[in-house]
């Protein structure tokens, strides 16, 4: 099965998560951690602030190593390498998105996240308990 590399910004700001809704692909309409593919040679971290510049046109300080989300889909298996973030400039716009919200974590299970993105849920619920 073919191993897809991503990274995802969990970006937060007063206590809360920005959260995004898929506008693409076969999970469109899915909620999800904005983010995307690695490419061959580049760094997470860089990967990330490239795709976060590039979705929502804003930049990013990439924070800290949160967890490494390893799922299993039906066509293809994800690794996803997740991030504390936080808006460093610009204003957040939806660029390849239908929606976004900010949840605070009473909310945070109110959208229908995408399957590996419940994982980085849990581990939230996790750190806020700790």
């Amino acid at each position: 099965m073919k191993t897809i590399k991503v990274v995802a910004a969990i970006i937060k700001q007063d206590d809360k998560v920005f959260a995004t809704q898929r506008g693409y692909g076969e999970f469109a309409g899915g909620w999800e951690f904005p983010g995307g593919k690695v490419e061959p040679g580049e760094s997470a971290e860089n990967a990330l602030l490239r795709e976060i510049k590039e979705e929502l046109d804003i930049d990013i300080a990439v924070n800290q190593f949160v967890t490494t989300v390893e799922y299993d889909y039906p066509n293809f298996h994800l690794s996803m390498d997740c991030f504390l973030c936080s808006v460093h400039t610009g204003e957040l716009k939806l660029i390849e998105h239908n929606a976004s919200k900010w949840l605070d974590m009473d909310e945070i299970d109110s959208v229908d996240w995408l399957p590996a993105d419940i994982a980085v849920v849990e581990k939230l619920k996790e750190m806020q308990k700790a």
